[in-house]
């Protein structure tokens, strides 16, 4: 199913039939294809779109997980939990599963992998969109206090009415941000008991916690869109969990993020005035080990960059060619706009009858022509 802001089209049959195909040549237990098939073109020229089974639900979303290059060392794919929501359009019900995602992900420290479905895109109506790169992030503030690569997201955020706390901090939790066609946009507190958040420390550096470095301990994404046999689900939060340098590297060390390189050199008494000194790589290793022995000692699930290179190399061995068929998470430009600058809405406003369904009747017809439709 293609969707171009706030108007649904009509689902791609030949998607349907690729995904239907596959699915019933993994579960031969679900008996033959054709019958399968010939119930979802009668529901297409129905309504515009299906419905899948919740298997094929959960198939489609390990699939995609797996495929994707997200699903990091010793994810058991195969038995990844996939929570069918497909009933939520609400924003607040919306904001409240996927706090309730963020929980049942946690467990304690032993990352549970999981997806979380909400409702899809039909022709009838759009499903709902998180703004969110990831359920957990923290706020970015002009003064360059907290994320900086947040600054836009928390200035935007601001205008729309969330307070931070006062004084601003390095690690504020920044607002769920919800979007529905029927609602607009609605920010939601992420409450602080439910973050699992890890201090860190350094096995051999004693003046490491006075930087006050911590970071949260799931890595649940919230703004790809999920797409399975045409149709698309815009909102399917998904975890499995970190590798230690996204933490260290990426989002601690880097100067337009946390900036932490530096105040761990000059600690180290390394010289900063040039980089030939390969201050900041010495500086990065040094966060890289805090970060893995932190959440090793809070026995929190982690993995680091050298076991997931060999899986990486693995997956890339193994993996199927792309083609429009496969399930699939994907980051369209709009939704990656939205998680760093706050906009723009996915739903511009618009006269309803952009939300309608084509006519039950067209549909039909469109099928009719199909040279022998769907082949049983």
């Amino acid at each position: 199913m293609t969707v171009v802001d706030h108007e649904p089209m009509t689902c791609d049959v030949d998607a349907a039939d690729g995904f239907l195909r596959m699915f019933h040549i993994a579960h031969p237990g679900a008996g033959p294809v054709g019958p399968r098939l010939s119930q979802v073109r009668d529901e297409i020229a129905e309504t515009g779109t299906y419905r899948h089974t919740p298997n094929e639900l959960a198939y489609g979303a390990r699939i995609a997980l797996r495929d994707s290059g997200w699903c990091t060392s010793g994810v058991p794919w195969r038995r990844l939990k996939v929570r069918d929501l497909r009933g939520f359009r609400n924003a607040a019900a919306v904001a409240a599963e996927c706090v309730e995602h963020l929980r049942l992900a946690t467990n304690g420290g032993r990352i549970r992998p999981l997806v979380t479905v909400f409702a899809p895109d039909t022709p009838a109506a759009p499903g709902p969109c998180i703004w969110n790169e990831q359920l957990v992030r923290y706020a970015g503030y002009g003064d360059g206090t907290g994320d900086r690569r947040y600054r836009d997201f928390t200035d935007a955020v601001q205008g729309m009415g969330w307070r931070p706390p006062s004084p601003p901090g390095r690690f504020d939790l920044l607002p769920l941000v919800v979007e529905t066609a029927h609602e607009g946009v609605r920010l939601f507190t992420v409450p602080p008991d439910v973050v699992h958040e890890v201090a860190l420390d350094h096995p051999d550096l004693p003046w490491f916690d006075d930087l006050g470095l911590r970071w949260h301990a799931v890595p649940v994404i919230t703004n790809m869109r999920l797409t399975i046999g045409g149709v698309t689900y815009p909102a399917a939060p998904f975890n499995s969990w970190f590798v230690g340098a996204e933490i260290g590297a990426r989002s601690l060390a880097d100067e337009n993020a946390y900036g932490a390189a530096r105040p761990v050199a000059e600690a180290l008494g390394l010289d900063t005035s040039t980089e030939r000194s390969l201050w900041r790589d010495r500086a990065v290793v040094e966060l890289n080990r805090a970060v893995l022995h932190s959440f090793d000692r809070a026995e929190v699930t982690i993995t680091d960059h050298h076991a997931e290179s060999l899986h990486r190399l693995s997956w890339l061995r193994s993996r199927q060619r792309h083609t429009g068929n496969r399930p699939a998470f994907r980051l369209d430009p709009s939704a990656a706009r939205r998680a760093r600058a706050g906009g723009p809405t996915r739903f511009s406003p618009a006269p309803a009858e952009t939300t309608q369904p084509q006519s039950p009747g067209r549909l039909a017809e469109l099928l009719r022509r199909r040279e022998g439709g769907f082949p049983g």
